[in-house]
Order: C-alpha cells, then sequence, then structure tokens
C-alpha cells in the first residue's frame, strides 16, 4: 500500500512540475491548459484541477481520478481505516474526461498534455496539418502533425478523436479541429516536450509560407530521419 501512496505522492509531484514548462514556454494563458499522468501500474491518472491559477498549483492539489474521469478521494487500507490525498474542494479539468479515454485505449501512453498555444491552435482553427517540411519534425513526428476531428468539450469524444487520428501514426501530437493541441508521450514529461516542439514548428512552418511554399521532404528521408533520432540520438 505504501508503493501505491508514494507512487501517488511521485506522480503528483511530477505533473504539478510540469506544468510550469507550460507557462515557461507561453503555451497557455490563464487557467487554460493542463498536464495528466498515468499512475503506473494502476487504473489511476493524476490531472490539474479544473480553476486553478498556474503560480497557484500544489501536489497536494493535483486530482487523482480512476481512467473514467471519477476523481479517487482515498483508498481503503482495511482494518486500517481510510487514507486519504483528495481535496474535496477542488475538481479535475474539464478535459478530463479526453485524457482518461486516451489512457483506457492507448496503454503505451503515460502523459497527456493540452494547450491553447498560438500557433498551433491557429493550425487547429484552419482545420489544417502541419507538413513535415523540417528535420526537427522529421525527428520528432515521423511526418505531418494530424488534424483531428471537431469534437465538444464535455464528454470523451475528444478523447475519441485524438485516438483514431494518432493510433496509426507516429505523430505525438494531433491539432482537434477549431480547438488546440493534444500530445501524448511515454510519460508526462515526454508530452509536454512534444507540446513545446509542437508549438515551436507550428511557428516555423508559418513563418516560412510567409517567405513562400515550403519545400517538401521525401518520405523515405522523414522515416530516416525518425528511426535514427527514435533508436539511434541520445542511446
Amino acid at each position: 500500500m505504501s508503493t501505491l501512496l508514494e507512487t501517488i505522492a511521485k506522480v503528483r509531484r511530477e505533473v504539478c512540475e510540469l506544468h510550469a514548462e507550460l507557462t515557461r514556454y507561453k503555451l497557455v494563458v490563464w487557467t487554460a491548459g493542463n498536464v495528466s499522468g498515468r499512475i503506473p501500474g494502476y487504473d489511476l491518472m493524476v490531472i490539474k484541477p479544473s480553476g486553478v491559477s498556474y503560480d497557484e498549483l500544489t501536489p497536494e492539489q493535483m486530482v487523482v481520478t480512476d481512467l473514467y474521469g471519477t476523481p479517487v478521494r482515498g483508498i481503503n487500507i482495511g482494518s486500517g481505516g481510510t487514507v486519504d490525498w483528495g481535496n474535496p474542494d477542488l475538481s479535475p479539468s474539464s478535459d478530463t474526461a479526453a485524457h482518461a479515454y486516451v489512457y483506457r485505449h492507448m496503454p503505451e501512453v503515460g502523459g497527456v498534455v493540452h494547450t491553447h498555444s498560438t500557433y498551433a491552435t491557429a493550425w487547429a482553427a484552419r482545420g489544417e496539418e502541419i507538413p513535415c517540411v523540417l528535420t526537427m519534425m522529421g525527428d520528432e513526428f515521423g511526418g505531418p502533425i494530424p488534424v483531428g476531428p471537431f469534437a465538444l468539450i464535455g464528454d470523451d469524444s475528444i478523447g475519441q478523436g485524438i485516438v483514431e487520428t494518432l493510433k496509426n501514426s507516429h505523430s505525438p501530437a494531433v491539432l482537434m479541429q477549431n480547438h488546440g493541441p493534444f500530445t501524448i508521450g511515454k510519460d508526462a514529461r515526454s508530452a509536454v516536450k512534444a507540446a513545446v516542439m509542437c508549438e515551436e514548428v507550428a511557428k516555423t512552418v508559418h513563418v516560412s509560407r510567409q517567405l513562400g511554399e515550403p519545400l517538401p521532404i521525401d518520405q523515405a528521408k522523414i522515416d530516416s530521419l525518425y528511426n535514427r533520432y527514435q533508436n539511434v540520438y541520445g542511446r
């Protein structure tokens, strides 16, 4: 039982700290956007509370939910009673259902991030994928950053769109139409990195198109870049 409690505490701390990266790279405004992380070995996740300013976040405020987005405020330890870790005054992010759906249907995913970063969201507003015209995109995304379908917030429709769009893609990022980017990763830190890189390439490709049509990269070269970066570089 102590292992579970220690793991929850560790993930809550990591998820809390990673929200500072979203503000550092100017990917969010006000209280919009969120990071979540899976609790390894359990059908649980940790996500930002709704409506709390980024500079006020603490690990203890991170909300623990099951993989259907229902808050789990504590755990029964038998004769020892119940260990509580939740804050009953805080609700999970309004995007929780989307995150939870991703975790249920993509077991390899350990972290999910959602932002409304300016350039990536501008591409999403156009319903246009970001073409792979940079070697950095080949490295990180293995091709274009795809567009997911329009979906309203409130249930797991957004999560369904994320999974359907990314299940056959190398990309860890998807631009949900008229909404904004969602990114995934093996853990929460990897998902945050994908969100940062997604905004960077969205901006660079946009600027490139102001100068003219960007030059395409042959798919075989993209595949080579991706395979080298993912399987050789830095290992």
